[in-house]
This record gives C-alpha cells, sequence and structure tokens, in this order.
C-alpha cells in the first residue's frame, strides 16, 4: 500500500479541480467555464475573479447550459461545463447525447457533488445514475477520480483532449492515494495494492476505502489487489482481463447503482475474456434514502468492513 495513503487528512476534490482550471485558463485563453447558477458549489469563484468575461454562468437551466457550451465548442473554445451532476446528466441528457457525444463537441463535462454527496437532500439530488446514463452515449470517457491528485492530472486531461469527456466530482473529503507526480491516463486503471487471492475494484470516493479493506483482509492472511478505476468508459480491458486470471475472483465497489455502472463495465469485460466469481456493491437498485454520504456507503455495505465482508463472501464462493 501507498506510503501516502494517510486517511486522517482529507481533501475536497473541487478543490483541485477549480485551482487546475484556473492554471489552465491563465495559459488558455480558450478555456472557458459554463455553470448553472453553481459558481459557490462548482468552486468557480476564483476563475469568475481572474478572468471574468470567460465565466458564463446561465441560471438554473441545464440544457440551456449544455447547448451553450456546445456552441462555444464550435466556435473553437474550450468549455468545461459545470453543475451539480443529479442535473447535469439527469435533466440535460437529450442535448448531452445530441449537442455533445453525436456532434464530437470538444465539451468537457463536470458534474459536481456526484453519487450520494447530497446526502440529506435525499433522493432528488443523488446522482447514482450518471455513470449508466453517460457510459450508454458513444464517444464521452466517463472519469471518476479517487483523490485531489487524480482530479487534477484528469483536468489537464481534459483540457488537451480533442472531444468531449465526463469527469465525476465528488465535495466529500477524500485522502490522497496517489503520489503527487501522478500521470492520468484515460481508459488506465491502476494497482494501488498487489495480491493474488482476489481483486477489488473502486473508483472516486470508494478508492480509499478499498484500500483500507485491503489492509484488514491482509491482517487475515487474504492477498487482496486494489484497483483504481477512474475510467469507467473506456474501461480497462487488460487490467480486467489480468485480475480475473491472476486473482480469480472481483468485488467491485461504487457509489452509484449496481444497474449500468462500474461493476456492470467490469462485469461485461469479465463474461467476454475469463469468466470468475464476481460480486457488485453498490446501490441495490432502489433510491437512496436521506443521510450523509459517508452513513449511505456504510448503510449499503461499503465501509472497509463492508468490502472485508463482501470479499470473504465471494472468496467462499471461488472455493
Amino acid at each position: 500500500m501507498s506510503a501516502l495513503f494517510d486517511a486522517s487528512e482529507l481533501h475536497d476534490c473541487r478543490d483541485a479541480f477549480a485551482q487546475t482550471l484556473e492554471e489552465l485558463g491563465r495559459a488558455n485563453r480558450d478555456i472557458v467555464a459554463v455553470c448553472n447558477d453553481s459558481v459557490g458549489s462548482s468552486k468557480l469563484g476564483g476563475f469568475r475573479e481572474k478572468f471574468p468575461e470567460r465565466l458564463i454562468n446561465v441560471g438554473i437551466a441545464e440544457q440551456n447550459m449544455v447547448g451553450v457550451g456546445a456552441g462555444m465548442a464550435n466556435g473553437g473554445k474550450v468549455p468545461f461545463v459545470c453543475g451539480a451532476s443529479p442535473f447535469l446528466t439527469g435533466r440535460a441528457l437529450e442535448q448531452i447525447k445530441a449537442d455533445v457525444a453525436y456532434s464530437l463537441a470538444n465539451v468537457k463535462l463536470v458534474g459536481i457533488s456526484s453519487g450520494m454527496a447530497y446526502g440529506e437532500l435525499g433522493p432528488t439530488h443523488h446522482s447514482i445514475e450518471d455513470f449508466a446514463w453517460i457510459r450508454a452515449l458513444p464517444n464521452i470517457p466517463v472519469i471518476a477520480p479517487a483523490d485531489r491528485i487524480e482530479t487534477a492530472a484528469a483536468v489537464k486531461w481534459a483540457a488537451q483532449h480533442d472531444g468531449p469527456c465526463f469527469l465525476r466530482l465528488s465535495r466529500v473529503g477524500v485522502p490522497d492515494v496517489f503520489p503527487e507526480d501522478h500521470a492520468f491516463e484515460v481508459g488506465k486503471a491502476n494497482v494501488l495494492h498487489e495480491g493474488t487471492d482476489l481483486t477489488i475494484i473502486a473508483n472516486g470516493v470508494l478508492t480509499h476505502r478499498a484500500l483500507q479493506a485491503a489492509e484488514i483482509l491482509e491482517g487475515r492472511g487474504i492477498q487482496a489487489r486494489v484497483l483504481n478505476m477512474a475510467t469507467v468508459r473506456p474501461a480497462d480491458v487488460d487490467a480486467i482481463r489480468a485480475a480475473a486470471v491472476q486473482t480469480g475472483a472481483i468485488i467491485t465497489c461504487e457509489e452509484h447503482t449496481v444497474f449500468g455502472g462500474l461493476g456492470s463495465a467490469v462485469a461485461e469485460v469479465v463474461v467476454e475474456t475469463h469468466p470468475v466469481p464476481m460480486k457488485m456493491l453498490g446501490v441495490p437498485g432502489i433510491f437512496a434514502p436521506t443521510g450523509s454520504a459517508n452513513f449511505l456507503l456504510d448503510e449499503f455495505g461499503m465501509s472497509p468492513d463492508g468490502i472485508v465482508e463482501g470479499a470473504i463472501r465471494l472468496l467462499d464462493r471461488k472455493g
């Protein structure tokens, strides 16, 4: 396990996003930000102060926001279209499909406060379907960084990528799991902990929990490989197949419904390349109730101990 992993120091990935966007904005005048009355929650205040003419606030009009972003991309700009993930992906899905994905517009969609980060605001504000909705569309890489370092690297990648992408960012604090010089590569998973008994695959706010679970399992004599799979589409086929072949069992953890997200993406590869026992941890096909994000993750079996319990049950099936 990385010596840098310190669960006591937590960071908001939105801060890394905002700082990186400001740095990129200084170097490239074509970078603009478009938001839906979400300057505060998207942490765009600094960008607005530095580049007031390059921040477009369309108000609470997500469909308009995506259309404006696509139009600016057609005019040669590099728009980062930012909004609360449940409304960006749900309310504006048709515009994302037609104006961004189908048109191959150079739009960077940034889903803020994703997963169950809005917690107490309940099912209307939980964004636990966004992987599935966006993953079903061609041409849009779907990315959920695990910490502030991977967030900054993914934002830099997005800025130079010629085409659309979707960055899924939480507001829930997470520790660093990567070194400062981490280079993000789309479609490439990262082995954060070696193991041969089973593989835990996670991303976003679940990656550090997966690492904690691997440490607990190690204390019980079970060697768990931990894969951080920030890119849900395109999935890292080679890393998934290697996990299946070399460890013989895979458990996935995601802040998302178990239908259509990370677990489904992994299962699609496993069933085609090397079938092994699998278990998918996530929201079990229901509307998640109110409660803090961390409480809800624990309730749905994704505390470190919950992941350990799921892993042990999976090993019983492996035989």
